[in-house]
């Protein structure tokens, strides 16, 4: 049974439960298995060697989500192919694909935790009442350390994106 973490997260104010460890700077990003479509999984391993921006979100199909992963795509191009930004979400892989087509998102590739939330529970940010993935950003270098981590304390506030890119920016 996954860690329960009570009163660290909210969502329009009423407090939800996060299931899995807070993980921080320095720690090993725990390896994870997300579905690029129903049937191919990647893990972690599959961007070896790549200074990994995970940008996590609920849905794609909400405002916050939206302009957060639209953001993230303007700027794959400028921080090169050392760098590969993946959208974590619980959404259907078609529906994810179904999204980034209508929104021209070429820059990032759109996962989906939504088999089993193992990412979710790795990286503790699986809504335990929603089944959704928490809003959050990870920065994990070539090597697989961590360099920055977000949580957002509100679901519906966006993440401090300047800062994540900063992050990404000193890896390279």
């Amino acid at each position: 049974m996954a860690q329960e973490r009570k009163e660290v997260a909210t969502f329009k104010g009423n407090p939800i439960t996060l299931l899995g460890p807070e993980l921080k700077v320095g720690d090993t990003a725990p390896d994870f298995t997300l579905n690029k479509n129903l049937v191919e999984t990647v893990t972690l391993q599959d961007y070896a060697g790549k200074i990994k921006l995970i940008s996590v979100v609920p849905s794609l199909d909400t405002g916050v989500c939206d302009a957060q992963t639209r953001r993230f795509n303007e700027e794959a191009d400028r921080l090169g192919d050392k760098v590969t930004i993946l959208t974590v979400s619980a959404d259907l892989p078609f529906a994810q694909a179904r999204w980034c087509g209508a929104s021209g998102i070429e820059g990032v590739i759109t996962l989906s935790d939504y088999k089993d939330n193992s990412f979710g529970e790795a990286y503790g940010v699986l809504i335990k009442e929603f089944r959704l993935d928490y809003r959050s950003i990870f920065v994990v270098d070539a090597d697989n350390t961590i360099r920055y981590v977000e949580y957002l304390n509100e679901m519906t506030e966006h993440p401090n994106y300047d800062k994540a890119l900063e992050a990404v920016k000193e890896l390279l």
